[in-house]
């Protein structure tokens, strides 16, 4: 059921299926969320999404009562029900969607701007404000964006290829995937994306242009491109490609595995790898040395499949917890696979763009002492949102959970701190690495902090924690280093979790 965009597509105000939305969203959030909030508290920060669209309203809350003003004129008051005494927490949320709604359509009568935006934005932007007080990925989905992000987690809608940050605040193609229709239209990595659909792009802001490739599968994108001197722009239709998610390379005896996401066969792709470079009957002499784990500019996925690739490393044992306020949100998630590296060493690389699931499998293998972990501190993306279907079609995205490493510490804020850091430059990666040399791990003091940390962690414990190794993007040497560490047993040794 669409609420419409404007006034044009809806004359009167949709005030029961606008109370609806509000009451199983409030629900959820009153039930579920992470942090308890004061059902009085969502109520005022939901009304206050509509001073955004128009800045001559103004919400507030006096005694009990929900006020929505025009200049200095009440246009409507809500009184909010007391709580009810042993009762659960959404009990609340009927009642407040039903004042909230009536709040709603006396803004929508009184304000050209809301009817011109229509009940669609005025939800969104209630939920927008009203998640900038709860925290950075609880969010609101359109009947549309529902539609997609449906189709996205069925299959990956996409055009084949992968962005990254180039030389100053230049945009570039980083992969191209063979059989999609980037590589079809004889784009190549390098390539410097200038426009996304005539939207400038930005390194600083990479995650607004990889959004900005996202759509339905069938439709058109149009790219600027540069190669060299030479401009140009290519059309293409996004396709349902199977998630190439795993990109294997075996060289120096060492088997090279980078993960671009975990999508749903990441974990399929991952155990073929290493069957293949470490066959259970294989000689022992023709495996490789060790392997390198490469989750630079991993944004994540999938919480399943970065349990599965984490226990894929693993004998056994936990690869992380989630806890939260509500019961059904505590779980302990533990390794089922068995290692399929007959133990080879194993160095995970990391950057600031590691994040979510890539963080989760990074944290698992460094605090079970399976791995050495060489970058930056990562993003610190380490709640988990479920998925609440609307009554509109809609869908909200509610933090519930936290994750927690098997030592216990949390991972949102903090993110996964190497063991060796190369965010510093070249002059301080040479002494961390001589240090280690001497079995003088230069992190270890830092890393026991981390992991003694537990939430709620003080924000200048995490400001102090990360500075230790800022988060930076993935340097060129890191490869080296993780070579270097799998040819010098000692070193190596030395960088592991004690």
């Amino acid at each position: 059921m669409l609420l419409g965009h404007g006034a044009a597509a809806q004359e009167a105000f949709p005030r029961e299926p606008v109370q609806a939305v509000l009451a199983a969203a409030l629900g959820a959030v009153l039930e579920r969320h992470l942090d308890a909030a004061p059902p009085a508290d969502l109520g005022l920060w939901t009304l206050r999404g509509l001073e955004v669209l128009d800045p001559q309203l103004k919400a507030e809350m006096q005694s009990g009562t929900l006020l929505l003003n025009a200049g200095d004129r009440l246009l409507a008051a809500r009184p909010l029900p007391p709580p009810l005494p042993n009762a659960p927490p959404d009990a609340a949320a009927p009642a407040l969607a039903l004042g909230l709604a009536a709040l709603f359509e006396a803004a929508w009568q009184a304000s050209p701007l809301l009817r011109r935006a229509g009940p669609e934005r005025m939800l969104r932007s209630g939920f927008e404000e009203l998640f900038n007080h709860l925290d950075p990925y609880s969010r609101y989905l359109t009947p549309e964006e529902a539609q997609a992000a449906r189709g996205r987690r069925i299959g990956q809608v996409g055009l084949g290829l992968r962005l990254a940050a180039g030389r100053g605040r230049e945009v570039v193609l980083a992969t191209v995937t063979p059989g999609g229709p980037a590589i079809e239209a004889g784009l190549r990595p390098g390539d410097r994306v200038i426009a996304i659909d005539g939207e400038p792009v930005s390194a600083q802001d990479l995650a607004g242009a990889a959004a900005l490739l996202e759509g339905p599968a069938g439709t058109e994108v149009v790219l600027r491109l540069q190669r060299g001197g030479r401009r140009f722009q290519v059309r293409l239709l996004r396709s349902l490609l199977p998630p190439e998610t795993v990109h294997v390379e075996r060289r120096d005896d060492i088997l090279w595995l980078r993960l671009d996401n975990f999508s749903t066969a990441t974990d399929r792709h991952v155990l073929q790898a290493l069957t293949e470079g470490f066959p259970p009957d294989g000689a022992r002499a023709t495996r490789p040395r060790g392997v390198v784990l490469d989750l630079r500019g991993n944004r994540g996925g999938l919480l399943g499949q970065a349990v599965a690739v984490a226990g894929a490393f693993l004998p056994g044992g936990v690869v992380a917890q989630t806890a939260g306020r509500h019961p059904d949100a505590a779980r302990i998630y533990l390794a089922a696979l068995g290692d399929r590296t007959a133990g080879a060493p194993v160095v995970v690389l990391v950057d600031g763009r590691t994040a979510s699931a890539a963080e989760i499998v990074a944290a698992a293998l460094a605090d079970q002492g399976r791995a050495v972990v060489v970058g930056s501190a990562t993003t610190g993306k380490g709640l988990v949102q479920l998925v609440m279907p609307l009554p509109n079609g809609g869908e909200l995205l509610v933090t519930w959970s936290r994750v927690l490493a098997p030592k216990g510490w949390p991972i949102q804020g903090l993110g996964v701190l190497p063991a060796l850091c190369t965010s510093l430059g070249e002059e301080a990666t040479a002494a961390a690495l001589a240090r280690l040399r001497l079995d003088d791990p230069p992190m270890a003091a830092v890393l026991a902090r981390e992991r003694a940390a537990r939430a709620p962690v003080p924000a200048s414990e995490v400001a102090a924690l990360r500075s230790a190794c800022p988060p930076a993007e993935g340097r060129p040497g890191d490869a080296a280093i993780a070579r270097i560490l799998l040819t010098e047993p000692n070193a190596y040794e030395a960088a592991l979790a004690r």
